[in-house]
């Protein structure tokens, strides 16, 4: 396949980028300082803040599905959502697959199915609401577009640079957590469950994924 990724060089799309290529997938690194050296990996300069140049981006790119690895720090809450449905809008023309790797806070909760992680101050702290009110806005934008090919792809509560196992543990809308309470991976754990989501798309449109 022909992926594209947004968010390049970012800890999640760097580590996307890696895993397509070992599986030798071709990969279109969308950035604003595009940068790679490998050969599976053409740099593309792109502003995702400026919708005619991300859609200009992705129409000419010829890819098959794009990955969306957006994150601002602070967080951009406007940005992420009219980043996310531009993606989309084009996608949508340009008959393109989108996965959307977005937040822990849209899920829900363990044990309590009407309270969202984002609500959930056992693993949302105070300090983090807005980042976890970003992605449940993101999932919004997302399920405004049901007729269109995507699928949204939440990390556990937390997720940080790590080995790569190969394995992790899947479900769909409903935050995993280990036996130990806890609920982790690796992102290069997390690169290998959206790559696997690509070649061998599931029915669900929120899927999760958590450390095996």
């Amino acid at each position: 396949m022909t992926i594209a990724v947004l968010g390049a060089t970012g800890m999640v799309g760097s580590r996307v980028i890696a895993e397509a290529g070992a599986r030798g997938h071709r990969v279109l690194a969308l950035s604003r300082r595009p940068a790679g050296d490998a050969p599976h990996v053409t740099p593309v300069g792109v502003d995702a803040r400026d919708p005619e140049s991300l859609h200009a981006a992705l129409a000419g790119s010829g890819a098959d599905a794009v990955v969306v690895t957006l994150r601002t720090l602070p967080v951009d809450q406007e940005f992420l959502v009219g980043a996310t449905r531009t993606v989309l809008d084009s996608a949508a023309r340009l008959g393109v697959r989108v996965l959307v790797v977005g937040g822990a806070g849209a899920l829900r909760s363990p044990g309590a199915a009407d309270l969202l992680v984002a609500d959930d101050p056992a693993y949302v702290p105070a300090a983090v609401t807005a980042v976890a009110a970003a992605g449940v806005a993101q999932l919004r934008t997302c399920q405004d577009h049901p007729g269109g090919d995507w699928v949204y792809l939440s990390p556990p509560a937390l997720l940080e640079p790590g080995a790569r196992t190969g394995r992790y543990r899947r479900g769909t809308d409903t935050l995993l957590t280990g036996a130990d309470g806890r609920s982790w991976i690796s992102a290069e754990d997390l690169a290998v469950a959206v790559v696997d989501e690509l070649e061998s798309p599931g029915p669900e449109r929120h899927i999760t994924v958590a450390a095996a």
